[in-house]
């Protein structure tokens, strides 16, 4: 059980009072985006799903937000850190916002990694959450001509490709 005075659960290096558990309380709404998104894995971390539930929109809410899985899954796992890895909008002036982040859990015994890009809105002038979506991956093309083995080394060696970076493959 976290205290008061324990390390935030999202990472801040504040301490739970003075970061996540204003938001979760009800005390103070989230003022970004970001913040939302942070209260909301702490919720995770200490098993407080009313504050998830109650943070989703509307519409996410009405199709169908599974309290006893999401409940499950908070009990059943060792939460271990939270990574926001960028923000677009979501600031105290904006209606809407996206945060890209990893969040690292332990469940069953293995670590778990997951990412998302999660799209949060202004209703009524509090932030929700929308929708979660898996970060795409670019998937790297190769434009260029390959470099044959007896072809000078890229790396201005002035030594044959397969004499200098060649043995690396």
């Amino acid at each position: 059980m976290i205290t008061a005075m324990d390390p935030c659960p999202c990472g801040s290096g504040k301490a739970f009072s003075a970061c996540c558990e204003r938001y979760i309380s009800g005390r103070e709404p989230a003022p970004t985006a970001e913040a939302l998104m942070r209260a909301r894995y702490s919720s995770y971390a200490t098993g407080r799903i009313d504050f998830i539930e109650k943070t989703h929109s509307a519409s996410t809410r009405a199709e169908g937000f599974n309290r006893e899985s999401a409940e499950k899954w908070a009990r059943e796992s060792e939460w271990k850190g939270l990574h926001i890895m960028a923000t677009k909008g979501g600031g105290e002036r904006d209606n809407e916002g996206a945060v890209s982040f990893v969040a690292v859990f332990a469940h069953g015994g293995q670590e778990q990694h997951h990412e998302e890009i999660a799209t949060f809105r202004k209703e009524a002038g509090v932030w929700m959450f929308v929708d979660g979506d898996t970060p795409r991956r670019e998937t790297f093309v190769k434009t260029g001509p390959d470099i044959g083995r007896n072809d000078p080394c890229h790396c201005g060696s002035k030594k044959k490709f397969k004499k200098c970076h060649g043995r690396e493959a």
